[in-house]
């Protein structure tokens, strides 16, 4: 068995490692365009911010190993620049030599990843624009800063744009953020968004969301931006982070299936159109695991995975490959924020229905020391309660939280079951009642009909005049810093004794700060006879969704 690898990093060298293990007696081919056949392409941003102190760190595993100790025929700097299907062979080209030489296969893994979006915008080929895809896209962004960058331009706020940002300003940089879309990390839901956009802030960040770069000049001291609304940001380095498309020449050109997107179309076996020619990585077009259609997810895990699941198929070991989720994680200043599964926004554009809670509980007990609070969103179906996917943004502990839902989402559970998960417990990790069972209760009390809500961007869709009686249940000190507008104060401890003041047959949405206190009050008034309602994740989800609303 002859397999030929195109493409190394997290799909290719994970095939042809795979591979090996599988077998002794196969002749094993690895291809790679770069230098480098494996390296941790994650990890750049933080090379160029100096978290990272030394290069060879990046570098996972070096040509001459995989060649030693698996036994691979691995060949950098060599690209394939044509499949023939009939004759089972690809014409390679020796980049330092420029010679070309065709070679056989039985099976031919392509994993060619995907390359950065450089839309034709005029000035983009200009020095200091640059894209970080590899190791020497990194030296060089690294050799600008070093020669004095006073001034970045970082266009695109998705999750290589705020890496990128963050590891500018430790670096002294003064960075501004341009962003196509009204909110940083387009991904998530807007909302989840403002604790991020308020730390960007925090850092001098400079913000224009909702704009675009319409071209790039040279200056006297380096680049300017122009943007859209006809703005002119001054830069010395411009760092594109706008996305990326499949590398689908190869596939496209050998008559391979590819989907609208560019993805190469592959079986659960990951094979392609051709049943001897697979596919991995960010180049293929996935199933999505929530929503089922196909979609594009570049992801460095199941890129890995994918790798290890064509090498299993090839030398006959049955392996499928049950989709994507989108599991994704940034840090920003200290903030976490990450996401799982399907988001409100992809539920809405697939037309799938959902329910909605929010929950912002602390990392650990707030008891012990150094508690930091976090806001998770929970994303579920009405009937079922099966969870379709979540949000989370906050201190510490939000990593953690969307593991645990991710794995509840691959398993099909419930919100009931999400009740009753036994989960670590000492005061300095987490809570007798974790923030994962709390997102469990409120989730299944809303299906029980115990817990009835309603969530603030329903909410402040209503015109005033159609709006719920608005009932703040915080104590007055709380409602006189802010509140939802138009909203009557109440505290909870008194409201058994002023129901006379409650409307008796108008709708009422209690409030409170995170929701607890709304949910008792709730439960109060829904036993006393009063329709009532809780805002789901009260005034702390209102001020995410406004973050600027000032006190009524």
């Amino acid at each position: 068995m002859k397999v030929v690898i195109v493409g190394g990093v997290a799909g290719g060298a994970s095939a042809a490692a795979r591979a090996r293990r599988l077998s002794e007696d196969a002749e094993i081919v690895l291809i790679e365009r770069g230098p480098d056949v494996s390296f941790a392409n994650c990890g750049l941003p933080y090379y160029i911010g100096g978290t990272i102190a030394e290069r060879d760190k990046l570098l996972v595993v070096k040509p001459d190993l995989l060649r030693t100790r698996l036994n691979l025929d691995v060949r950098v700097r060599s690209s394939v620049e044509a499949i023939d299907r009939h004759g089972k062979t690809v014409r390679i080209r020796d980049l330092a030599s420029d010679r070309e030489y065709v070679e056989s296969y039985d099976k031919l893994i392509l994993a060619p990843g995907a390359s950065p979006l450089r839309p034709p915008i005029p000035g983009i080929d200009l020095p200091g624009v640059e894209t970080l895809r590899n190791l020497q896209d990194m030296d060089r962004i690294k050799g600008l800063l070093d020669a004095g960058v006073k001034q970045a331009v970082v266009v695109g706020a998705g999750f290589i744009g705020l890496e990128m940002v963050e590891n500018l300003v430790r670096l002294g940089v003064s960075a501004t953020v341009v962003e196509l879309q009204d909110q940083v990390l387009p991904p998530l839901d807007k909302e989840l968004t403002t604790p991020l956009a308020s730390a960007l802030a925090a850092q001098g960040v400079s913000l224009h969301l909702g704009e675009s770069a319409e071209g790039f000049e040279k200056s006297a001291d380096g680049l300017i931006v122009r943007l859209k609304s006809g703005a002119e940001l001054p830069a010395q380095l411009v760092a594109l982070g706008i996305g990326v498309r499949p590398e689908n020449k190869l596939a496209v050109d050998a008559g391979l299936d590819v989907g609208p997107r560019g993805g190469i179309r592959v079986n659960e076996e990951l094979q392609t159109s051709d049943p001897d020619i697979y596919a991995v990585g960010d180049a293929i077009e996935v199933k999505d695991v929530v929503l089922g259609g196909p979609t594009q997810i570049p992801l460095a895990g199941p890129a890995n995975r994918q790798g290890r699941i064509a090498a299993d198929n090839i030398f006959g070991r049955a392996s499928t490959y049950r989709g994507t989720q989108g599991t994704a994680i940034v840090g920003l200043f200290g903030l976490t924020a990450a996401m799982t599964g399907a988001s409100e926004k992809a539920l809405q554009r697939s037309e799938r229905p959902y329910h909605k809670v929010y929950v912002h509980p602390g990392n650990h007990a707030g008891y012990y020391p150094g508690a930091e609070q976090m806001t998770l969103k929970l994303l579920f179906a009405p009937e079922s309660g099966r969870i379709l996917g979540a949000q989370g943004v906050g201190g510490a502990g939000v990593d953690k939280r969307i593991d645990v839902l991710a794995v509840a989402i691959q398993a099909g559970l419930t919100v009931f079951d999400l009740e009753e998960m036994e989960l670590a417990y000492a005061p300095q990790f987490g809570s007798a009642k974790d923030p994962i069972n709390m997102a469990g209760f409120v989730g299944a009390g809303l299906l029980r009909d115990d817990h009835p809500q309603i969530d603030v961007a329903s909410l402040m869709a209503l015109p005033p005049a159609g709006r719920p009686f608005l009932l703040d249940v915080r104590t007055s000190k709380e409602h006189a810093a802010g509140n939802i507008p138009g909203s009557v104060n109440i505290p909870l401890d008194e409201l058994r004794s002023r129901l006379a003041e409650l409307p008796a047959a108008q709708e009422i949405a209690a409030y409170c700060k995170v929701g607890q206190r709304g949910y008792l009050a709730t439960r109060i008034l829904r036993q006393r006879g009063l329709p009532a309602k809780n805002v789901s994740g009260g005034y702390t989800t209102y001020r995410h969704y406004f973050p600027e609303a000032a006190v009524d």
